[in-house]
């Protein structure tokens, strides 16, 4: 991380003498929120670095920013010495604005600090370019930022973001770019994100040279799926097997039933009950409940709903029920989990 620091503290010396000199590399900022993705903060930075390295000149520069200047931990540990705080970032008129990055991990769905999101509102007011990374469009989203505008965000937190934020309209796509916000799911996401960003900015020629030099085999779009196939997820290539998990996953709050399932894939129950046996060594009501008991897990670490409301979201008439089936599965009761993990 020391070649990041010494090259992003070189960029935030030379913002204001190069916005002079008629320098037109972009700078971005990017905000470190506590315990953010390290993936995702390097899967961003790396590109801009090799896009300048592969061009010959300073496309980019980049600043890493906390609230108060003071280093910030990552989910896996690593504490990342930053080059400002917040005090330093205010817009200046006359000067470019910089496109600001917020960059996520664990928490944060509960990341809550009145302070960034007046500074994040002040810079929307100016015209600035905002984007998250990661669970950082739970952060956009309560500063009041997307309300507007289409997101994405991780997989696993999609369900939490949408119980919280019912009215925002979110997608399960790599990354989005609506306007001048920009959201992406994480993980290696953030690599392609800017990969296409380098390739409208700078063409598809750079872009190309920047993902072979990644060693990546292609860029990927923005409609790109975010999880594995099921196919390769579980390693089953059964069709019909397959259309089933599908309906189920896509069939949490309301359940199918086992013969509504069987007559939609064209299998008689038992049938269906074979296929489930044979390839994942339980039947077709068992992983059900499992996919339902894996996303209100999901609801629990995620978002402060009722035990009640997660209950009804992942399909359960009752709470006890619910109680019973978690404790079964988890060892635990739902309320029990939620306390350990707050």
């Amino acid at each position: 991380m020391d070649g990041v620091g010494a090259e992003s503290r070189e960029a935030g010396e030379a913002a204001a003498a190069a916005a002079t000199a008629g320098d037109q590399a972009e700078t971005i900022v990017f905000f470190l929120v506590p315990d953010f993705s390290m993936i995702s903060f390097t899967s961003a930075v790396e590109p801009l670095r090799l896009a300048n390295r592969v061009a010959g000149r300073r496309l980019y520069r980049w600043v890493v920013a906390s609230k108060d200047g003071g280093p910030v931990r990552a989910s896996n540990g690593i504490g990342v010495q930053v080059d400002t705080g917040l005090d330093r970032l205010a817009p200046v008129p006359g000067e470019p604005l910089p496109t600001v990055c917020l960059v996520s991990g664990v928490g944060g769905e509960r990341y809550q600090d009145r302070d960034v999101f007046a500074w994040l509102r002040r810079l929307d007011r100016h015209g600035a370019t905002i984007g998250a990374l990661c669970t950082g469009a739970h952060v956009l989203a309560r500063a009041g930022l997307i309300t507007d505008h289409r997101c994405t965000i991780h997989w696993e937190n999609l369900p939490g973001f949408i119980e919280a934020f019912p009215d925002i309209d979110v997608a399960s796509d790599l990354f989005e770019v609506d306007r001048n916000r920009f959201t992406c799911s994480g993980g290696t996401a953030p690599l392609d994100l800017m990969l296409n960003r380098i390739a409208g900015r700078h063409g598809d020629e750079l872009a190309t040279k920047v993902s072979e030099q990644c060693l990546l085999d292609r860029i990927r779009g923005a409609q790109d799926r975010q999880r594995m196939p099921i196919r390769v997820r579980l390693g089953v290539h059964h069709p019909k097997l397959v259309l089933a998990i599908e309906l189920m996953e896509a069939n949490i709050e309301e359940p199918l039933g086992q013969e509504m399932l069987a007559k939609y894939v064209g299998l008689s129950r038992r049938q269906l009950e074979r296929l489930f046996r044979r390839y994942l060594g339980r039947t077709p009501a068992q992983y059900y409940l499992e996919l339902r008991l894996e996303q209100a897990r999901h609801l629990l670490y995620q978002t402060d709903l009722p035990i009640m409301n997660i209950a009804c979201a992942c399909g359960f008439v009752s709470a006890s029920h619910f109680s019973t089936c978690y404790r079964q599965m988890y060892g635990k009761t739902p309320r029990a989990e939620r306390s350990e993990a707050a």
